[in-house]
C-alpha cells in the first residue's frame, strides 16, 4: 500500500457546465473577483474552454462579474487594509489582466490626501523602528521599506525630506 491517496486526490473531479456555473455564482457572489481567477477556477474544474467561456460571458451578463468593479475593490482594499501604493497596486490588477482604463479607475478609487497621509505614516513608523545612528543609511532604509511598498520614489523622498528637514 504505497499510495495511501484517494483516487480523487490524484485527478480533479470533473462536474457538470450546470453545476459549475452555480458554484462559480456563490464563489463571485462572495466577492469581487477578475475574470482570470474564476476562469482558472472553472478550468479547475475540469470544463472544456468552450463551457468556460460560455459561463464567463453569462456571470458578466448577469453582474456577477464586473472587472472595473473588482479594480475598484481591490485598489480601494489593498491601500486602506495593506497599506499598498499605487505601483504595487497596478502591478497586481496588470498580473490579472485587467485592462488599462478599467486600472485607471481603480487607482481613482485612492483619495491622494489619504494616500500622502497613509505614506507619510509610514515613513515615520519606519524611520522610528530603524536603530541606525547615520541619518543618511536610517533615511535610505526608510525609503526604500515605503518605496517597496508601492509609493513612487519621488514622493517617498520628498516626503522624507519634509519630514526631516
Amino acid at each position: 500500500m504505497k499510495n495511501s491517496k484517494p483516487e480523487s486526490a490524484s485527478k480533479p473531479k470533473s462536474i457538470s457546465p450546470q453545476e459549475s456555473l452555480a458554484k462559480i455564482q456563490r464563489y463571485c457572489a462572495y466577492q469581487e473577483r477578475s475574470h482570470h481567477e474564476v476562469k482558472n477556477k472553472l478550468y479547475s474544474f475540469g470544463l472544456r474552454t468552450d463551457d468556460v467561456d460560455e459561463i464567463l460571458s453569462r456571470l458578466i451578463t448577469e453582474g456577477f462579474l464586473n472587472e472595473e468593479r473588482f479594480a475598484k475593490t481591490f485598489a480601494g482594499g489593498k491601500f486602506r487594509m495593506m497599506k499598498w501604493g499605487r505601483i504595487k497596486i497596478q502591478r497586481e490588477l496588470e498580473a490579472q489582466g485587467l485592462t488599462a482604463r478599467c486600472i485607471a479607475r481603480g487607482l481613482k478609487e485612492i483619495d491622494q490626501a489619504d494616500y500622502r497621509k497613509a505614506m507619510i505614516n509610514l515613513l515615520k513608523k519606519k524611520l522610528a523602528q530603524i536603530p541606525e545612528e547615520n541619518p543618511y543609511a536610517k533615511k535610505n532604509k526608510a525609503a526604500r521599506f515605503v518605496i517597496g511598498k508601492g509609493y513612487e520614489p519621488e514622493l517617498v523622498w520628498e516626503a522624507l525630506n519634509d519630514l526631516l528637514a
